[in-house]
């Protein structure tokens, strides 16, 4: 889940006068330590107090035990997290500063995700969904809907685009695509990962290319462009392009949607998300996250 929060985090995160709690309890957690995780969280709250620093850090407890399927464990951890951060939200907004939203987002997340887990899939969509009627106008919009398009959108009809600004080739609208596969590719101007599946995003368009095959690459603006300067829109936007050229040379006749709506709408918090939409409208398959060239071209083929 990465963003302009992200990156802003990075930026503390690289500072000395930082008492970087997450990045200690992330690599403890990585070594399979829990006792020293717990240790840490307990000294940083005794120093700190139970700050958006703090709940971030306790989120990924959260995420470990699930990770582990250790549901129960995962579960109380995230409700901790989450209530701990409805507190501070009594005196503060979300997005004031990047720790509280990447702490609640992901509470809501692993909550979510173990009432599927136990085959409560409609509880868990109830979660999502109140949820984003709360914190449908922050930072946690596009998680939220992730989370919800995980659960439910393979087999649905596909949300239409936003097609009014883009770079390159004019967009077609999806439902102009109709007949023939289509597949999204999610991408941020910022992100290694999709520079990474630039290339097999290139290479079956070129295979399937007789098969009808039809690529579009939304982006979004992000309010900052290289090194994380603040840019204006338009600045912004001639970044996005100089980066799409540079990066992405087998792409350059695939049209580049811009819009925050479409992101919102696919829940694209995730980058790369890739979306495939088969001749009938429909999701096929939705997977936020790279993808290797094999297991897409299966999924391609199987939307066929």
């Amino acid at each position: 889940m990465k963003s302009r929060i992200s990156a802003i985090l990075l930026l503390l995160c690289c500072s000395p006068a930082f008492a970087d709690i997450v990045t200690d309890v992330r690599i403890a957690l990585s070594q399979g330590n829990v006792a020293a995780a717990t240790s840490q969280l307990e000294s940083y709250r005794a120093a700190h107090g139970t700050d958006p620093e703090y709940l971030e850090a306790l989120s990924w407890m959260a995420r470990a035990f699930l990770s582990a399927q250790q549901l129960g464990q995962a579960e109380t951890y995230a409700k901790q997290t989450e209530t701990s951060a409805r507190q501070l939200l009594q005196h503060r907004a979300l997005d004031a500063e990047p720790h509280l939203p990447l702490a609640l987002g992901a509470a809501l997340e692993v909550q979510a995700q173990v009432l599927s887990a136990r085959g409560q899939n409609a509880q868990a969509v109830a979660l999502l969904k109140r949820s984003l009627a709360t914190y449908g106008n922050t930072s946690l919009r596009s998680r939220l809907q992730k989370n919800l398009n995980l659960l439910g959108l393979a087999g649905q009809l596909a949300p239409p685009l936003s097609t009014a600004e883009y770079l390159g080739v004019r967009p077609m609208s999806l439902s102009q695509l109709k007949g023939s596969p289509v597949l999204l590719f999610f991408w941020a101007h910022w992100c290694g990962d999709c520079k990474h599946e630039g290339p097999v995003i290139a290479q079956l368009k070129a295979d399937f290319a007789s098969h009808g095959l039809k690529v579009e690459a939304p982006t979004q603006l992000y309010g900052y462009a290289a090194y994380g300067e603040d840019a204006k829109p338009k600045d912004e936007l001639a970044y996005i392009g100089r980066v799409w050229q540079r990066y992405y040379p087998g792409l350059q006749d695939v049209p580049v949607p811009v819009s925050k709506v479409n992101f919102d709408r696919y829940g694209a918090s995730t980058t790369p998300t890739l979306v495939l939409i088969d001749r009938k409208g429909r999701v096929a398959l939705y997977h936020p996250g790279v993808m290797s060239y094999d297991d897409l071209r299966a999924a391609i083929e199987k939307a066929m």
